[in-house]
């Protein structure tokens, strides 16, 4: 990879998440978040080790993702991680959220 390619990788970064998709006229698919009872709405959701947001607003709103593999991670201190790979390809993605508290 080139310093000019990894440059627009950057500043495309942001709009990835709006459906940018590494560039303009890529196909990109909807992924949406169901969450379980108890999984925490301030939980931090990264794709492909991005952070993307908030899960309830994240959840609220949806996501674009290129087509491909993509890594979803949600944290949140006092959880274990939720962590899926997941392949996109043109159909829309539902992921249901359940995090498990750490015990004491």
């Amino acid at each position: 990879m080139t310093r000019r390619h990894l440059g627009m990788l950057v500043a495309c970064a942001p709009l990835l998440l709006q459906g940018c998709g590494m560039g303009a006229g890529r196909p990109a698919v909807s992924l949406k978040f169901q969450t379980e009872a108890g999984t925490p709405a301030n939980a931090s959701v990264y794709i492909d080790e991005e952070y993307v947001g908030p899960l309830g607003y994240v959840a609220a709103h949806g996501v674009r993702l290129p087509i491909g593999e993509h890594r979803i991670t949600v944290q949140r201190s006092g959880y274990f991680p939720w962590d899926r790979l997941v392949e996109s390809d043109r159909k829309p993605i539902l992921l249901r959220v359940k995090m498990v508290r750490i015990p004491d």
